[in-house]
């Protein structure tokens, strides 16, 4: 494996600060650094940008995004064992990297970064699918990002990419294509992680849209979309009954059957049906 700067391999670097990967923190290291700047390429050209980065770890992904000519990152980082190495990283790029100690639930880094701005991250198991759904639902639109390049279970991510009949379709993948374009750009095996998790992995892509793709109140259209598949087996009008006291008449004025199923409905055929239910 070439090295992709003049920091040490990173199997050594976790070897140097003692960093075993912690399940209660959901990590999961990533130990080579060529397929770490390849996930950062597929962020796009960060050379204009400030980069956000979750749970760096030992800061392979890190690297990437720096060795990929990232103008500026931001890495917020919960294990306080992994901040001396991060600060070799910051050493080595001077002026470049910016560590912040804490939970990224519950930090705003929007004090410390300058637009324009990417998120890309391998991002912590147990907390990636919260931290979509917050950049996916902000109070206005377009975001404070430009793309999100991100690192899920290859579950999670099927999900944010699915169609219409498919078994993963659901909310994540509506709340995910009504206001971005999602691809799969990346799949990784269990073994090129330390320790291997017991799932398949999977980078997703996501570029903001300047305004979604069907118009519908963002509120309303969650709280469709929620209840619909809370309770996908059954029928619409039997999901959706506490969200419209005439919802069958609401149903069929978005062009949907009452008797369907949540995951037969199109992107547009919940949006029709959000106008429909705020109008009523």
């Amino acid at each position: 494996m070439s090295a992709i700067d003049s920091l040490p391999p990173l199997r050594q670097v976790i070897a140097d600060h003692g960093l075993s990967a912690r399940k209660s923190l959901g990590q999961n290291f990533l130990l080579d650094l060529n397929l770490t700047a390849k996930i950062a390429r597929q962020a796009g050209n960060l050379s204009t940008s400030d980069v956000l980065e979750i749970g760096p770890g030992p800061g392979g992904l890190t690297r990437g995004l720096l060795s990929e000519g990232a103008r500026r990152v931001l890495a917020i980082e919960k294990d306080h064992r992994c901040l001396p190495a991060l600060q070799d990283i910051a050493n080595a790029y001077p002026g470049r990297l910016q560590v912040i100690e804490g939970d990224a639930l519950e930090i705003d880094p929007l004090a410390h970064l300058t637009p324009p701005i990417r998120v890309a991250a391998n991002l912590p198991y147990n907390i990636g699918t919260e931290l979509l759904v917050r950049w996916l639902t902000p109070p206005a639109w377009p975001p404070f990002w430009q793309s999100l390049t991100l690192m899920f279970q290859r579950e999670v991510a099927e999900r944010i990419v699915a169609t219409p009949g498919s078994k993963a379709y659901g909310r994540l993948a509506l709340l995910a294509q009504w206001r971005t374009d999602a691809r799969i750009v990346l799949a990784l095996p269990p073994e090129a992680f330390t320790p291997p998790p017991k799932v398949s992995s999977a980078v997703v892509h996501l570029t903001a849209l300047d305004k979604p793709r069907f118009e519908a109140d963002a509120a309303v259209l969650n709280r469709v979309v929620a209840a619909a598949f809370n309770q996908r087996r059954k029928m619409l009008r039997a999901a959706l009954k506490s969200t419209a006291p005439d919802i069958e008449d609401r149903l069929r004025a978005a062009g949907i059957a009452p008797t369907d199923r949540a995951e037969q409905i199109p992107l547009e055929g919940f949006c029709a049906l959000a106008r429909e239910i705020a109008r009523s």
